[in-house]
């Protein structure tokens, strides 16, 4: 499975990309929007991990960017303040974490999203 991750926050980018790698996952990092749609570009990656507070693009405009292309692609929103049930009416497969989280919510939830995925390309 891969994962785009977008983190304005260099440790916390660091450090979560490491804790999600593993398990059958490779990871990009960057730190903004505008590079995730060029790393998106051509070979779309399985899961968007992003940060909704992001310098330019925020993080809920790129997950709309990349919806608008495949609405069936796996996004999840990272928030410090509730986001409301807005980003489940994008599309059937976007989910919310509150921050700070829990690294168990984080593993669980991207668990759930690899499981969802084999069942899908088997």
């Amino acid at each position: 499975m891969r994962i785009l991750y977008v983190e304005d926050n260099p440790e916390l980018r660091e450090t979560i990309g490491m804790l999600m790698e593993g398990e059958g996952r490779m990871v990009t990092s960057c730190a903004c929007a505008e590079e995730a749609l060029v790393l998106d570009a051509g070979h779309p990656f399985d899961v968007l991990v992003t940060d909704v507070s992001l310098p330019g693009m925020s993080g809920t405009d790129l997950a709309r960017r990349l919806l608008a292309d495949d609405p069936l692609r796996w996004v999840v929103l990272c928030s410090g303040y509730e986001l409301g049930s807005q980003p489940g009416s994008w599309g059937p497969n976007v989910r919310t974490l509150l921050k700070p989280f829990e690294l168990e919510e984080l593993e669980q939830l991207l668990g759930g999203i690899h499981t969802a995925l084999a069942s899908v390309s088997t």
